[in-house]
Formats: C-alpha cells, sequence, structure tokens
C-alpha cells in the first residue's frame, strides 16, 4: 500500500504536465458495438426535404466541431491538457448533440492499415482512462483505441457523430489545398479510406453520417480548382462525390451523406466557362464582369440547381452542406454595406444556397459558422451582428448546423472554451444555446431514441421528446450541474456516514454518477492533487472513502477502486491489514 501512496503523490506532483508519448498498438475491436445493438438512430430524408427518423418524425441535428485528427495531433485538441472525458461529457450537458469531426485520408487508412503513431498528445496524468495500464503517467493506448473511446463516451451521452474529410494528408494547413486529393492521396485513397469506416461501424448509429469533404474550393488560378458539372473529369466534385457517396452507401445505406459546395461557378450568362481567368483584371473592381460567382470555400451550391446531386436509390441519404463566415474571416463585398437579412440574401445567401431549403429542394447542415463576438476582436459589432442574422434564420428555416468550433485555438473564429480548454466562454455559449434542440421546457433533445443527452439531467431522449412524457424544466439550463471532475470544490475531511449502497449514496462512486469505474478513482485522485479545480461533492467524498471508511479520502480508495475494476476484489469496502 505505502508504495502505491508514493507512486501515486509522485503522479500527482506532476499531473499538470503535458504527455507526448510514442504509442503501441492494441487490439482495435474491444468499443466496436455489437451487431443489432444500435440501429434504431439511422436517419434519413422524406419527401418533404426534412430529416427524419425511423419513425418519421423530424429531428434538428444541432451540434459543434472539435478538431485535432486532422491536424497531426491524432486525439482531439485539448486533450493535451485537459480530461476528455469530462470535455464529451459537458459539450452534450451544454446541449450539442451532434459532434463533428475534422479527419484526413491519412489517419483513417493508418487505422485501416494498423499503422503505428509518430506522436499522440495527449495528458498521461489528466487522462488515466487513455493509457494501457488506466492509470496517471501511464502509456497511451494506440490513437484509433483512443478514437473509439470517444465513441464510446458520445453514446453514453447522447451524442451522434459526423465525421468529415477535412484534407488528404494530415497538417494544420491541410484545408487550404483545394481538391479531395493530393500529391499523397488519390480520388482512389479517399474512397479506401471512407468505405473502411462506414464498414467498422455499420453496426454502430452512434456514427450517423459523413461529410465527404470539407470546402472543395479554387479558382482558375493554377492552384488546382474544384468544379461542379456533368463530367466526369477528375476535379469534378459532382462526379467524385457521387461516385464516394456510392461505395459507402453500398456498405451502410443508412448513413447520412453530407456534400458541401465549391467556392466559384462560371457566369455563363456573359460567356465565361470553367476555363476563364480567374479574375478579369480589364474590369477589377466590377464584381458584375467577373468570370465567376464566388463564395465561402465549400459554399458555393449553384452547381447543384443546374446540376443536382444524384444518389439513386440513397437519394434519402443526401444533405447539402454549405459553409457560412462573417467579415472578421474575410471582408466579402456582401457585408460592405449596412446589410440585413434580406440584402444577404439578395446579394449572397439565396442563389448560393439558401434557396434549396426555401424552395423546399433539400435539407441543408450548415457545417460552419460561428466567430468572435466580443469587443476586442469584433470592436464594430459587425461579426456579431452577421453571427445574429445566420442564427436566427437557420432557427427560423430549421436549418441543421454544426457551430465552429470547440476549440480556443481556432485563430480567426475563437471558440466555444478557453484557458486551455478549460472554461467555456459563457457569452459565446449564451449566444450558441438559443439554436440548439429543445423542449418547450428547455430540455436538450437527443438524437438518441433511448439515451438521454447528456449527464446534467437537462437532456432527454427522442423517445421522451415524441411520446409527450412530462420533463420538469431546470431553473438554469447555461449553468448545467456539475458531474465527475467539475464537482464543487470542496473535499471534506470528515466523510458523510452512507451504507454501502442506500440509493443516494454508492460506496466507490466518486463522481456521483450511479456507477463505479475507474473514472471514479480519476476523480479520486484529481480531487487529492487540486481540489480547488476538482473537488468532490459532499456525496462524492462520502461515496469515495471505499478503503478503510472513516479514514477520510485517500490514494487507498482510489487504488481499491482500480482493484475492484480489475477484479482484484470483488466488492467495497476494501478492509486493509489493520482493519
Amino acid at each position: 500500500m505505502s508504495l502505491f501512496i508514493k507512486k501515486t503523490a509522485a503522479v500527482i506532483a506532476a499531473a499538470v504536465m503535458l504527455g507526448t508519448a510514442l504509442s503501441v498498438k492494441l487490439p482495435t475491436e474491444v468499443s466496436k458495438a455489437a451487431p443489432d445493438e444500435y440501429h434504431d438512430d439511422w436517419l434519413h430524408v422524406n419527401e418533404n426535404a426534412e430529416i427524419v427518423d425511423m419513425n418519421g418524425n423530424p429531428v434538428w441535428l444541432t451540434g459543434c466541431n472539435w478538431f485535432g485528427y486532422n491536424v497531426g495531433s491524432q486525439v482531439f485538441d485539448g486533450v493535451w491538457s485537459q480530461n476528455m472525458h469530462k470535455m464529451l461529457n459537458e459539450i452534450a450537458d451544454h446541449g450539442f448533440n451532434l459532434l463533428r469531426v475534422p479527419m484526413s485520408t491519412e489517419i483513417l487508412l493508418q487505422w485501416k492499415n494498423n499503422e503505428p503513431d509518430t506522436m499522440i498528445k495527449i495528458n498521461e496524468y489528466e487522462n488515466p482512462e487513455l493509457t494501457i495500464e488506466g492509470v496517471q503517467g501511464g502509456t497511451p493506448m494506440y490513437s484509433f483505441d483512443i478514437w473509439n473511446k470517444a465513441v464510446e463516451w458520445c453514446r453514453e451521452n447522447g451524442i451522434k457523430i459526423m465525421i468529415d474529410i477535412h484534407s488528404a494528408t494530415t497538417a494544420s494547413s491541410g484545408h487550404q489545398v483545394p481538391l479531395w486529393y493530393d500529391s499523397n492521396f488519390s480520388t482512389e485513397d479517399w474512397i479506401e479510406a471512407l468505405t473502411w469506416f462506414a464498414d467498422y461501424y455499420k453496426d454502430d448509429d452512434t456514427v450517423i453520417a459523413i461529410d465527404l469533404k470539407n470546402e472543395p474550393h479554387g479558382k482558375n488560378d493554377g492552384q488546382g480548382m474544384a468544379i461542379w458539372d456533368d463530367s466526369t473529369a477528375p476535379n469534378n466534385w459532382k462526379h467524385a462525390a457521387e461516385t464516394c457517396a456510392e461505395a459507402i452507401l453500398d456498405i451502410n445505406p443508412n448513413l447520412l451523406i453530407m456534400v458541401e459546395g465549391i467556392e466559384v461557378y462560371p457566369k455563363f450568362e456573359i460567356g465565361s466557362t470553367w476555363d476563364s481567368p480567374s479574375v478579369d483584371y480589364a474590369h477589377y473592381g466590377d464584381e458584375s464582369k467577373q468570370p465567376y460567382y464566388g463564395a465561402w470555400w465549400g459554399g458555393n451550391f449553384r452547381g447543384a440547381r443546374d446540376y443536382p446531386i444524384d444518389f439513386g436509390e440513397h437519394q434519402s441519404q443526401l444533405v447539402y452542406s454549405p459553409h457560412d463566415y462573417g467579415p472578421l474571416v474575410w471582408q466579402q463585398t456582401w457585408f460592405e454595406k449596412d446589410f440585413t437579412r434580406q440584402t444577404l440574401l439578395d446579394d449572397y445567401w439565396y442563389d448560393t444556397w439558401a434557396y434549396l431549403v426555401e424552395e423546399n429542394i433539400s435539407p441543408l447542415l450548415m457545417g460552419e459558422w460561428g466567430g468572435f463576438i466580443d469587443k476586442e476582436h469584433d470592436p464594430t459589432g459587425d461579426n456579431l451582428k452577421w453571427m445574429t442574422l445566420l442564427r436566427d434564420y437557420m432557427i427560423e428555416k430549421r436549418i441543421h448546423h454544426t457551430f465552429w468550433c470547440f476549440n480556443e485555438n481556432s485563430g480567426d473564429t475563437g471558440g466555444l472554451v478557453y484557458d486551455n480548454f478549460g472554461k467555456w466562454d459563457e457569452d459565446k455559449y449564451a449566444f450558441v444555446e438559443p439554436s440548439l434542440w429543445q423542449d418547450e421546457n428547455g430540455k436538450f433533445i437527443s438524437l438518441d431514441h433511448k439515451i438521454k443527452l447528456g449527464q446534467s439531467g437537462n437532456g432527454i431522449s427522442l423517445s421522451d421528446y415524441y411520446s409527450g412524457s412530462p420533463q420538469p424544466s431546470t431553473e438554469d439550463k447555461t449553468e448545467p450541474t456539475p458531474t465527475s471532475a467539475t464537482e464543487p470544490s470542496t473535499v471534506p475531511t470528515k466523510p458523510v456516514e452512507v451504507p454501502t449502497s442506500s440509493g443516494k449514496g454508492i460506496l466507490g462512486d466518486a463522481n456521483c454518477d450511479g456507477k463505479v469505474t475507474i473514472a471514479d478513482s480519476t476523480a479520486i485522485l484529481q480531487a487529492l492533487g487540486n481540489p480547488d479545480k476538482y473537488g468532490l461533492s459532499e456525496q462524492g467524498a462520502a461515496n469515495a472513502d471505499c478503503c478503510d471508511p472513516g479514514d477520510g479520502v485517500l490514494p487507498s480508495d482510489a487504488l481499491a477502486i482500480q482493484k475492484l475494476d480489475a477484479k482484484v476484489i470483488t466488492k467495497l469496502p476494501e478492509l486493509s491489514e489493520k482493519n
């Protein structure tokens, strides 16, 4: 026992250090859902251009983006400092029912071929559940196993997942490459990666959608250009999207497939073609005489009116997915006036993407929208004005969306968290919260028929919502009830007397989630190492005193839970030899 305590003290002392280590391959079948276990939450598009569940009930996908797997971290960014499980809990508790996860073709093929990680950016002290040994400071799991832990924890929280291929090659600037292929990975590689992924999760409806490619773009300037027509040209996005989607849907016909737009579309009415110069310099500054209609990367759907995407027998799985940003990302021409919703519709939105929902052609999922709203970054308030206009339009038109982003390290938008991913930006969250799917009592609605959204008690399942079960409101839904490591930071010196299982307390359940797992051991060690940040509630501290009850919360209690999890002991409390 004393040896363990000494080791634990050393672990706690190092708990703030960043962990970066070579990983070891592990079997990757452990977290894969059993066949037929998760098969009731697939979504489809009906004849009214609504996304509906298996019973034909309309749903609203309202999520956020969390990147990292596309940039070389081999895991979500922020896991270098914070507990991944806790962050996923918080995303669900704040009401986001869908997580859009940028990936690369490269990392999917790495996982498919079981190739080793080069390095992986996790903090092993904050994330013992992501180590092979299950202890603080252990050896990081293989990145695919860590990803499957994320899938498992999303499932437990009622969060559904959509991945997107953000780039072919893993790189922080990979999204700047205009096409779905590059010099390292071909169109065939892209399709191989996504069909493998679809096959792996075909029995798990936690993964409900794939966004085929983030922001196809480019102009005819020699850098590469995504086009949209009826050809089979290698750079024809329509043809590539249909080909890739067909291969995916042959494997899992239930996945929603997001197809983004491109950047420019020729002004055929003035004689432009795809081969026109990118800029007519003779008329520079006169937008009406430029050869292309411009848009945000991935935002131009003018081609979808002339050449709609055709998924054949799987057309019910198609969702168009534009991206839209404000003047702090780029001062577009439609921001050069005192813009309103109507001017945005007239100057840009309607003909570029909004016609699809206004004319009831297709549902839309706004895959990226967001930005700074604070005075320091947005002194004129124009960015907040744009965000408000778009948010309210999406609410009115029931446009699905995934906010950009959870990460704080998005340079031109900021994120929902700050302080090294440790704190929520409550002002920005308060802005986004009205656009999240809620019932009349402010309960956040999951896309899962059985699992309520989050751990805070302010989420409900789809069955709850559509069965009409009464769901009492909470007084303050912007401050979710703390769970796990976010409980009030007080570790009582005297434990409260509770039975082993009283209905109010379960011995060993330090985070008060109703069960005893390795997460409770983590909660105890975090509370001991940094009580101001990771304290336990009074009930949690009482539950935590599970080794030699009565001596207070000690590292030995964390060890007892680890022994129980490893089946070294069969029940709690554990009594030492002295007792």
